[in-house]
């Protein structure tokens, strides 16, 4: 696979059940008003104060069960990677008469891809297991801004070696 692929190199939101949703959006709080670069598109994406909130209470985040709900908890910690790292840009209009403000002139989405560690019964890492997302940012006059992570489909596994 020629992308880049952002790494979670701690696990920091263990369980697969019950994920401490109020923690991860305190959490993603530190990325507020930092911005980062897509390298491949050069575009420059915001974080504000939006963000902690819908990443952790949007609708699609609600309906995450399991293990998707622990990845999309713990890809918190690989927010700038997986901006830095997009592609596959495209554009859609705005027709969500709720966003008519803050995303006044469409969205773009993205795909990134990044990998999070499986640890066997001993602690030690086993495998890595890769995963495809999508960033969906909303484009206004002020720029671009970061507004949620969907779509979060495992790709494959990768089997470490001894």
């Amino acid at each position: 696979m020629d992308n880049k692929v952002a790494k979670i190199e701690e696990i920091i939101f263990v369980n697969k059940q019950n994920i401490p949703w109020n923690d991860v959006e305190q959490y993603l709080k530190q990325y507020i008003g930092s911005t980062f670069i897509v390298e491949e598109y050069q575009d420059s994406i915001g974080i504000a104060g939006d963000f902690p909130d819908e990443y952790s209470e949007s609708k699609y985040t609600k309906k995450l069960r399991g293990a998707l709900a622990k990845v999309k908890a713990n890809a918190a910690q690989i927010i700038d990677l997986m901006i830095m790292n997009a592609t596959n840009r495209r554009w859609i209009e705005n027709k969500d008469d709720k966003h008519r403000n803050n995303a006044s002139e469409g969205w773009y989405r993205y795909d990134t891809y990044f990998e999070m560690p499986v640890k066997g019964s001993n602690e030690k890492i086993e495998r890595l297991n890769r995963y495809k997302a999508t960033l969906v940012v909303r484009k206004t006059p002020q720029g671009l801004f970061l507004y949620d992570v969907l779509d979060i489909k495992k790709e494959a596994s990768t089997p470490l070696e001894p």
